[in-house]
């Protein structure tokens, strides 16, 4: 008879860019957090189909859209997406992660995150923001904690939900060099021609 692996035990898990064909195993992933928590803001789930739009956005710019896969299945997703449209956000990004709500704890998050960073300051991207649904969302602001993120503030009682007010805590964390030297290539010679 086998011992029951402990419901802490790290699962080890394999991370690959997302695909299409991932989409509705990212969807249900994310419907549980939107239905059941207020991880998310989003009142009502949203489709495969407004999942796989999101997805097809944050690739058609380049940006890492990645997934954690353990067997055949996708137990975890993480993704990039620009802080805000304006041009002088250029090199700031704005992180999403969620990880099936029954392997939570297991250091799936932890793999997600690692390998998310790494491409972004790949991307070229200086500062990570994380933007969390609610303060007492222990368990994202852990991961971020863990990944060097630091609370840099929070906005009292923006979101309503399940008949209640809640806060959203925002956090950061430098990417590559931050703000140490001055940004190379293309993006940062638009800006300098701009004058701005």
């Amino acid at each position: 008879m086998s011992t029951p692996t402990p419901s802490n035990t790290p699962l080890k898990v394999r991370i690959r860019p997302a695909l299409e064909n991932d989409m509705p195993a990212v969807q249900e992933i994310y419907a549980y957090y939107v239905s059941k928590t207020t991880s998310s803001f989003e009142d009502d789930p949203p489709t495969v189909a407004e999942m796989t739009a999101r997805w097809q956005r944050i690739v058609a710019r380049g940006m890492p859209f990645i997934v954690a896969v353990r067997g055949s299945r996708v137990v975890g997703y993480a993704y990039a997406g620009p802080f805000r449209e304006r041009s002088a956000y250029r090199y700031t990004c704005e992180d999403s992660i969620y990880v099936a709500h029954d392997v939570v704890g297991r250091d799936i998050g932890h793999a997600l995150m690692t390998n998310l960073i790494a491409k972004c300051e790949a991307y070229g991207f200086r500062q990570m923001i994380a933007v969390i649904g609610d303060s007492a969302n222990a368990s994202s602001l852990a991961i971020h904690s863990r990944h060097g993120f630091y609370v840099i503030g929070a906005l009292s009682s923006v979101g309503y939900k399940f008949g209640r007010w809640s806060d959203a805590v925002y956090m950061q964390r430098s990417l590559g060099d931050g703000d140490s030297t001055l940004p190379k290539g293309p993006k940062s010679r638009r800006g300098a021609k701009r004058g701005k």
